[in-house]
């Protein structure tokens, strides 16, 4: 009896054991064919972009016009005309005053007759020949030619000296004087600026003047024109660092064309120091675990490769890729959460994929995108 007992009692644990096993493979089924139809990851991509980053320094700057000059007058005379407006716009060159000028021109043309005077009497000494006329007294006559021209000369400049005109294009200031005012030197008639480009004036503290150069780039914003930012290059820095505040004093150069800009503005300076072109990509695709940086490539048969890169500098939004991605690559900036290194993907962004990433749905979500684009386009135009 206990042997029969004992025969059943194997059966019963083989029986069980077979019947463990092939649970056991078919679970090994199930769970194999589960891991192979598990639906990709939907997923954000973008790219791999080309930007120019450099170092950012910011100061605090002020504007001075390219050129500046007080207009005053060089002789003691009354003015006659004044030919401009307060800031008006005027030329080089242009008339802006003439102070009282009857003698001077009396004086020239007394001077313009001596001169052509003395030049007929050269010729006639000349046309008689050397039996008339001695060699001597040609050669005094043509001395008397030359100092005539010098007088008449000296006349033009009492003359010029009486109207006052332009050195440079510009604006003019408030116009200080008025007709029949007697004038002196020194006596202020207004002020000319060249504010066609203008000089912005700012300092930098001493340690970012290593790699400072020429023709560095510039951005600057003004509180009252808030909606517009100027850019320009950097024209001269100096070459010795004030002991005392331990700042070097950078000088650029700020187009103006519009006028918008005036001497003695306040500006905000941002100078941009060491450029160069980096790969950039979203902040939202990088994988940081310690100090390990990491992204998701996406392949082309849609799945995706997890790349070791090395970072540079952040900017508001992305990160500078030192090492480890080329310009162009796309890369997962948005699910990368629940993504392995081969995971499969579904793009939720078609119409920045290239067509051959995108699966049968997608390419006609795509598709759908592009023909929606067109439409729009041709109603616009």
């Amino acid at each position: 009896m206990a042997l029969f007992c004992s025969r059943k009692a194997r059966i019963v644990v083989l029986l069980g054991l077979s019947f463990g096993f092939i649970a056991c493979s078919d679970d090994n089924k199930v769970v194999k064919k589960t891991v192979k139809e598990k639906p990709a990851a939907a997923v954000v991509i973008g790219y791999v972009e080309q930007q120019r980053v450099a170092n950012e320094i910011e100061a605090v700057g002020t504007l001075i016009a390219n050129e500046s000059v007080q207009i005053t007058a060089s002789v003691t005379d009354n003015i006659t005309r004044v030919n401009f407006e307060d800031g008006q716009t005027v030329k080089k060159g242009d008339v802006l005053v003439t102070l009282t000028n009857d003698e001077q021109n009396a004086e020239l043309a007394e001077a313009q007759a001596n001169l052509a005077e003395s030049i007929r009497q050269v010729e006639r000494l000349e046309s008689i020949g050397a039996s008339y006329a001695s060699k001597s007294g040609i050669e005094i006559a043509k001395a008397n030619v030359e100092v005539n021209k010098g007088r008449l000369e000296v006349t033009k400049a009492r003359l010029t000296d009486r109207i006052i005109s332009a050195p440079f294009s510009g604006v003019l200031g408030i116009r200080k004087v008025s007709v029949g005012a007697l004038v002196t030197p020194g006596t202020e008639i207004t002020r000319l600026d060249d504010i066609s480009v203008l000089n912005l004036d700012f300092t930098i503290p001493e340690i970012f003047s290593y790699g400072l150069s020429k023709n560095s780039r510039v951005t600057a914003t003004s509180s009252s024109i808030s909606d517009q930012q100027f850019e320009g290059t950097v024209s001269f820095f100096d070459k010795r660092v004030d002991p005392t505040t331990r700042a070097v004093l950078v000088r650029a150069k700020i187009p103006n064309p519009d006028l918008t800009l005036l001497p003695g503005m306040l500006m905000n300076v941002t100078l941009y120091s060491k450029e160069y072109l980096a790969a950039i990509v979203p902040e939202g695709a990088l994988q940081q675990v310690g100090s390990n940086s990491s992204v998701f490539v996406v392949k082309e048969d849609s799945t995706v490769e997890k790349r070791k890169v090395i970072i540079g500098k952040r900017l508001p939004g992305k990160v500078v890729i030192n090492k480890g991605l080329d310009v162009g690559e796309t890369v997962v900036i948005d699910g990368t959460l629940t993504l392995r290194d081969g995971s499969a993907i579904s793009i939720k962004n078609p119409e920045l994929a290239p067509v051959a990433l995108l699966n049968s749905e997608n390419k006609t979500r795509y598709e759908g995108v592009a023909e929606q684009a067109t439409i729009e386009r041709s109603e616009r135009s």
